[in-house]
């Protein structure tokens, strides 16, 4: 009886798993597509700052709160304890000193990466900069490979490879879509920190998936939770800090007055913003909880040519010929990946299966021993 108990369990596990597998994938398509379009918004109609832009993509942890306390009440009333006072350990704060140090490291880098991206924003357009931060998968399955040891398939290999191409496709003709009175040096400017942003991020994902590996300590996904509230925490104190020394802070209520969009537009698109970067960034860890940072990377590589198109779409961008075949080349990198998981997949679920209906040798000569034993006839 024990087993079917145990088989049930594991189904449970694999189902939740896989709604948080979904859930996260929504989350982080929402904050890939929606967070650069409200961005760009900013920029597009008198926003100036990029220390409060590169601010906003974090400053949305607070709201991790609300699922943080229905998480700790649900641990605390639902979970049967052995007695009562096992039941009072159940804390709302479950991270460990080693666990908060490398995620507090983590937001560091994540806030530096913040800004060297809302440069590239305040500079390119749109649908450029999010197809070259596609190249950041490239990085992703490097330090994948280097920090936990990331196996590839050819599938795998396939789907990098052909991004990364994509990407590169697009580096070779970007000078054209350069926006009205930008000079040339910005332009580039903003190329190479957009690209920089892209490496930075292609090594946290892989970060953040050996920081869970070496936690020690049994990671669930409200402790996923707690380590996004205090990556983000960091981060925002790094982008404060840049705020402080650059002013931005003074010039916000000027700012806002002077804003294409009316004033309290203005921050309606500053709230928007943290909303829409805080989805993006729970759904990244989220994928790497479920899965793994090659994954994550890949569902970015794939959402960016989509924030591309919305960018055509609602800010009439330009969409040349080398954009089209880098959204082509993306799109058959994507089927590629999930083609050979699913092949993968298949061919786990056979062998496990064989493995249970093959009976062992030596269980099949005692059987026949047995059968021939003169007791049994």
């Amino acid at each position: 009886m024990a087993e079917p108990v145990e088989a049930q369990q594991q189904q449970r596990k694999t189902t939740m798993k896989r709604t948080l597998l979904v859930t996260n994938c929504i989350l982080l398509s929402v904050g890939t597509s929606g967070g650069p379009l409200i961005m760009r918004l900013y920029f597009l109609h008198g926003g100036h700052r990029v220390w409060l832009s590169s601010c906003l993509e974090t400053a949305g942890f607070p709201i991790m709160l609300i699922p943080l306390i229905l998480s700790y009440f649900r641990r605390k009333n639902n979970r049967h304890y052995p007695s009562e006072t096992e039941k009072l350990k159940t804390t709302m704060v479950s991270m460990k000193p080693p666990l908060f140090f490398a995620a507090a490291f983590i937001g560091i880098l994540t806030g530096l990466d913040d800004y060297l991206y809302a440069c590239g924003v305040a500079r390119l357009p749109v649908s450029t900069s999010a197809l070259i931060i596609a190249t950041q998968l490239a990085f992703t399955a490097v330090f994948a490979f280097l920090l936990v040891r990331q196996k590839f398939t050819p599938y795998s290999v396939n789907a990098v490879v052909l991004l990364t191409v994509g990407a590169g496709v697009l580096a070779l003709h970007t000078r054209s879509d350069r926006p009205t009175g930008e000079s040339t040096v910005e332009y580039v400017k903003g190329f190479v920190m957009t690209l920089m942003a892209a490496a930075l991020y292609g090594f946290v994902l892989p970060l953040v998936e050996l920081t869970y590996k070496k936690a020690k300590q049994n990671l669930t996904y409200s402790l996923v939770m707690e380590i996004q509230f205090v990556m983000c925490f960091f981060a925002t104190v790094f982008c404060v800090a840049g705020m402080i020394i650059n002013n931005d802070f003074k010039v916000i209520p000027r700012e806002a007055r002077e804003f294409g969009l009316g004033r309290g537009n203005y921050y309606v698109v500053m709230v928007a913003s943290a909303i829409m970067w805080q989805a993006f960034f729970l759904g990244a860890i989220g994928v790497i909880f479920c899965s793994s940072s090659l994954l994550s990377g890949i569902l970015i590589a794939i959402l960016l040519p989509v924030t591309g198109i919305l960018a055509v779409i609602f800010y009439k961008e330009k969409f040349q010929v080398e954009k089209a075949v880098s959204l082509v080349l993306s799109l058959w990198g994507f089927v590629s990946y999930f083609y050979g998981e699913i092949k993968q997949a298949n061919k786990e679920k056979m062998t496990m299966m064989d493995s249970k209906n093959s009976v062992p040798e030596t269980e099949q000569i005692q059987t026949l021993a047995v059968s021939h034993s003169p007791n049994n006839i």
